[in-house]
């Protein structure tokens, strides 16, 4: 093997390797932009707390953290939630709509009006896709209500941002899940146009 051969194999691993090594460094990055994100998110939550499909200056404020997607799936929701008042005229009747009394980003009930929320960890997914896991608590400490949510965020025009959320139910199993709100969005609806539920 020729001296100038056996420069150019060592260039060649030796970039291979640097190559490698910068993966992990990169996914290192990424990790942290999308944790800033979903950190920078959830304060607005917390300070807001959002209930059903955020209007005005809600939605104005959670704007610049929400994926094209998920911000298409809210519009055509609204859609559906007119849809449901053009066709229920009657204000004694409580509203159908699944999602009017829920925190879409933390949860139902109590789990709307998150006192506090922290980063619990992230995980890079072969899709690209970042699951970030986001703990709550709601009441007094020592007796506060905990739970946690899985925060699904992309990349999108070089910007990290919230696509969907997956509620868990019991914190002690992962795969115990509560539908994620890409499908409590579409609940009732048949794209802009109110369907109702199916009855078994």
């Amino acid at each position: 093997m020729t001296a100038l051969r056996c420069i150019i194999l060592v260039q060649i691993a030796t970039t291979a390797a640097l190559g490698q090594l910068d993966q992990p460094r990169e996914t290192a990055k990424q990790t942290a932009r999308s944790d800033a994100v979903v950190r920078s998110f959830y304060r607005e939550i917390v300070a807001r707390h959002p209930l059903g499909i955020p209007r005005r200056a809600d939605m104005k404020a959670l704007a610049p953290y929400i994926s094209n997607a998920l911000a298409r799936r809210l519009d055509t929701a609204l859609a559906c939630e007119s849809d449901y008042y053009r066709l229920h005229h009657d204000p004694t009747l409580k509203p159908q709509i699944e999602w009017l009394e829920f925190g879409l980003f933390s949860g139902a009930w109590e789990e709307a009006l998150p006192a506090s929320f922290h980063v619990k960890g992230t995980q890079p997914e072969k899709d690209g896709s970042f699951h970030v896991d986001v703990g709550f608590t709601y009441g007094k400490p020592g007796d506060a209500l905990r739970w946690h949510v899985t925060v699904i965020v992309v990349e999108e025009s070089q910007h990290f941002v919230v696509d969907d959320v997956i509620y868990l139910k019991d914190e002690g199993d992962p795969g115990d899940v509560e539908p994620p709100l890409s499908k409590v969005l579409t609940l009732g609806c048949d794209g802009p146009r109110w369907v109702g539920y199916e009855t078994d």
